[in-house]
């Protein structure tokens, strides 16, 4: 077995999380779990024929049918791929990290890196992407300092080193909003006036405006919520769909606002002995507008828990995991509030 890589440092702050909001009680609805070759799932997409699609933690690219049957590994890349998106012509839409933003040839399975590096350095985290009506690509990092092997270090430094940025039609990229607290999914609202992206640590929901007189500027849509969000999608009847990967931890949030050495002393421990994940199975569809919470679910499985990644496709809720070998999905008729 090889050597883990030692951990990068850490430069922690002080740092108050925001005050918790809770949201109406959801259904504990039936889950049905699907097994698949490998680890952690992180996202799951639908594509135009009703495909799904996933990355693992190894690298690997599924495609599972959409009348079942085994999944077919496409592509394998060098980075871990987190957040995915069909593009407007057909392609997938790839987050690695390490690696950037790739482009992959469904067909084929041909990969071809769209961003590599922002701002003259190496692009460490990208996370979450989608594509606006324009065509033109945004997609977050969540933070500038660490990879995905080492988020919890980014957790625990509790610094707004996330971004929010755009990727024109001949390779531009700008950054659309700095500052971010772990920026994480990112997805359009149905009418296509702005982005919706999450912030993990921040535990919140905001809008980019991407028309009228608002273009450019940001607003709240949700705020102060019981847990972290993670990826986002976007329903059939413009609901926006967020994962919840998981509750909040009562240790990392009293350390928060303490002194910085305590974190630097936890982060060099083993990770069995930092502050853990508990594995819920939680997901909430909030109103575009209104912010207000319009369906989820939130309900426990011995097989299924920690939910990054959700999509809607033929009747049901599709969620993929970041601590299981498996998707997951629901009856969405199952998941309306009552």
């Amino acid at each position: 077995m090889p050597t883990p890589s030692p951990k990068p440092p850490i430069d922690p702050v002080r740092w108050q999380p925001p005050p918790v909001e809770p949201l109406p009680n959801l259904p504990r609805a039936d889950l049905a779990v699907v097994p698949l070759p490998g680890e952690a799932p992180e996202d799951v997409v639908v594509d135009a024929d009703g495909a799904l699609w996933t990355g693992l933690i190894d690298g690997r690219i599924l495609r599972i049918p959409p009348t079942g049957g085994d999944p077919v590994v496409v592509a394998t890349t060098a980075g871990r791929p987190l957040g995915m998106q069909v593009a407007h012509d057909g392609r997938i839409l790839v987050c690695t990290s390490p690696g950037g933003l790739l482009s992959l040839d469904p067909v084929s399975g041909a990969l071809d890196t769209l961003v590599a590096e922002v701002d003259d350095r190496r692009l460490m985290f990208c996370s979450n992407v989608t594509q606006s009506p324009d065509g033109t690509i945004y997609f977050t990092e969540s933070t500038s300092a660490f990879d995905y092997a080492n988020f919890k270090g980014a957790v625990m430094e509790a610094r707004p080193r996330g971004s929010l940025f755009r990727r024109d039609a001949g390779g531009t990229v700008l950054t659309a909003v700095a500052g971010l607290y772990f920026a994480n999914g990112v997805t359009p609202t149905a009418d296509g006036s702005a982005l919706v992206f999450a912030e993990t640590m921040g535990r919140r929901l905001s809008k980019y405006w991407l028309t009228g007189e608002r273009a450019g500027s940001v607003t709240p849509l949700r705020e102060n919520l019981p847990g972290h969000p993670d990826n986002l999608s976007t329903g059939a009847d413009g609901r926006i769909w967020c994962a919840m990967v998981s509750p909040l931890n009562a240790a990392a949030e009293w350390l928060a606002p303490r002194w910085p050495a305590l974190r630097k002393l936890l982060w060099k421990l083993p990770d069995k002995l930092q502050p853990q994940i508990k594995p819920e199975v939680w997901a909430v569809a909030f109103d575009p507008d209104s912010g207000d919470v319009v369906a989820g679910i939130r309900t426990e499985h011995p097989q299924f828990g920690m939910v990054t990644g959700l999509v809607e496709a033929n009747g049901r809720l599709w969620m993929g995991s970041i601590g299981f070998p498996a998707v997951a999905h629901a009856d969405l008729a199952a998941l309306s509030l009552p």
